[in-house]
C-alpha cells in the first residue's frame, strides 16, 4: 500500500418517478424552514425541532463501535449531473464514517480523478490505478489501494486511463461485473466501499451499480437537478431487475441548500413530498469551506473540523450507519 503525494417561485411540471414503496405525493409546493444540522457535539435539539426538510429533526446517537471489520456495505455514490457534489460528500462521508471507526475504502469510479485529486493526489503521476486492475490480470487491486491523510480511510484512485476501459469493456463478457470482481479480494477488509461515480449512465456507471448495495444521491437545490433525478431512478430500476436484485436507493442528501433563497426552500419541499422518508434529514449548505479543502486536499472534518459542514458530514455518516 502505498502513501499519497500530498499538495499544498416557479412550478414543477415534471416529477420524478417513485422508487418502489415510496407513495407519490401532493404536487404543492411548501417552504421549509431551515435548521442547522445536528452533531454529536451539539446534540441537545429541542422536541419538535424542524429541519431544512421541513420535518421535525430525528437524533441518531453516535454508532456502537465494531467488534470485527468486514464484510463491506458498497454504497455507489451516483448522479449523472455534474456539480451536484458526489464526489465532496463521498470523501467527506468517508472520513466521517472513519472517525467513527469504520473501515473505508474510497474508489474513484471517475477518468477525470476528482476524488484522488480531492485527497491530494496526482493522478496523471500515477503508475498503476483502478484502470491497470481491471484491465491487467498481473496487477491486484491491493497492489493500487493507498494509504490518505485519514486513519482508516483508503483510496482505489482514478485517472483518465479509465476512460480507455469503458470503450475496451464494451466486448467483454459479462462486462457490467467488472467492478464486483475487482472488489471481491478486499470485501472483507472494510467496513464500506463508497464508489465515486463519473456524472453519466454509461458502462462504468452501471458497473458501480451492479456492484453496490446501495445508492446514495447527491442532490443539488436547484429545479435541474430534481429534473435530472427521474432519469436516474430509471436506470437504477433497470439495473436491479436484470444485474442486481439487492440494489436499493438508501438514500438522498440534498446539498448546496441555501435557506436565503425560495427556490431552494422550494426544491427542498418538493423532494421531500416525491421522495418520503428516503430523502436524509441531514442537509447540505452551500459554504466556501469545501472548495477550501479541494486546495488542501483534505476532508473538512480534518480541514476544518468544527465548522457546519464537517458536522452536516457527520451526522449523514450516522444517519447512513443506521440505515
Amino acid at each position: 500500500m502505498s502513501t499519497p503525494e500530498h499538495v499544498e417561485g416557479r412550478t414543477f411540471d415534471v416529477p420524478p418517478p417513485q422508487p418502489p414503496g415510496v407513495p407519490r405525493a401532493s404536487v404543492e409546493l411548501s417552504l421549509a424552514p431551515h435548521a442547522a444540522p445536528h452533531d454529536e457535539d451539539a446534540a441537545e435539539q429541542e422536541a419538535g425541532e424542524i429541519g431544512p426538510t421541513g420535518r421535525v429533526l430525528r437524533f441518531t446517537a453516535d454508532p456502537e463501535p465494531v467488534a470485527r471489520h468486514g464484510p463491506a456495505k458498497i454504497l455507489a455514490i451516483c448522479n449523472q449531473k455534474g456539480g451536484v457534489g458526489k464526489t465532496t460528500s463521498t470523501i467527506n462521508l468517508g472520513a466521517s464514517l472513519a472517525e467513527y471507526g469504520r473501515k473505508v475504502l474510497l474508489v474513484d469510479f471517475d477518468p477525470q480523478g476528482a476524488l484522488s485529486v480531492g485527497l491530494g493526489i496526482h493522478p496523471h503521476q500515477l503508475d498503476q490505478t483502478i484502470y491497470n486492475v481491471i484491465m491487467e490480470r498481473a496487477v491486484g487491486v491491493q497492489d493500487v489501494i493507498m494509504e490518505t491523510g485519514v486513519e482508516d480511510m483508503h483510496l482505489l484512485p482514478s485517472n483518465i486511463d479509465l476512460s480507455a476501459a469503458e470503450i475496451q469493456l464494451v466486448s467483454e463478457v459479462g462486462r457490467e461485473h467488472t467492478l464486483v470482481r475487482t472488489l471481491r479480494p478486499v470485501i472483507d477488509d472494510y467496513d464500506y466501499v463508497l464508489v465515486d461515480c463519473q456524472p453519466s449512465l454509461g458502462l462504468l456507471t452501471v458497473n458501480a451499480l451492479a456492484a453496490a448495495d446501495g445508492v446514495l444521491i447527491p442532490l443539488e437545490c436547484e429545479f435541474f437537478s430534481l429534473r435530472g433525478v427521474a432519469l436516474l431512478i430509471d436506470t437504477i430500476e433497470k439495473v436491479r431487475e436484470r444485474l442486481n436484485p439487492k440494489l436499493e436507493i438508501t438514500g438522498i442528501v440534498a446539498t448546496m441548500y441555501d435557506p436565503r433563497t425560495l427556490h431552494s426552500r422550494e426544491v427542498m419541499a418538493r423532494v421531500v413530498e416525491a421522495f418520503g422518508d428516503i430523502v436524509f434529514d441531514t442537509v447540505i449548505n452551500r459554504t466556501v469551506r469545501f472548495p477550501e479543502t479541494t486546495v488542501a486536499g483534505e476532508p473538512i472534518t480534518k480541514w476544518a473540523p468544527r465548522s457546519a459542514g464537517a458536522k452536516a458530514y457527520r451526522a449523514l455518516a450516522r444517519e447512513v450507519i443506521a440505515r
